[in-house]
């Protein structure tokens, strides 16, 4: 979070440039997607499971982390529109932090739901089809 509050104090967190600004668009609409879909389970603030089953619909049958991922696209299209190694540093910080927390909510979910490592196995983490 430190990561992004700098780049927004550094005016580096908005894109610049039609392509920048439709990756954060389109970014912006995956984590309303993503967030509608889990309803008022979107806003659990650990990484702990909540109650409900196993999402895999909407944006979740395509990727496993899509609230993640919509930060991740929409952080890197502002510093990729403003480069620089203090912005790549910040960047490289926030998806360290992302990274890890992913790894965690995984660990957990499987431990509340077996069938996770199969949903794993057939959805990726943040690019669809890819990664």
């Amino acid at each position: 979070m430190v990561g992004v509050v700098v780049l927004v104090f550094r005016e580096s967190l908005l894109a610049s440039g039609w392509i920048a600004i439709a990756v954060q668009a389109v970014s912006a609409l995956l984590m309303l997607w993503a967030r509608l879909t889990l309803g008022s389970r979107s806003f659990h603030a650990t990484a702990d499971p909540t109650e409900g089953g196993l999402v895999t619909n909407g944006p979740y049958q395509y990727l496993r982390h899509p609230i993640y991922a919509a930060i991740l696209y929409f952080l890197w299209a502002g510093i990729l529109s403003h480069p620089g190694i203090t912005n790549e540093l910040l960047g490289a910080l926030v998806t360290v932090g992302l990274a890890a927390r992913m790894v965690a909510e995984e660990r957990l979910m499987t431990e509340r739901y077996p069938e996770y490592v199969e949903y794993a196995a057939r959805v990726k983490r943040i690019i669809p089809f890819i990664l």
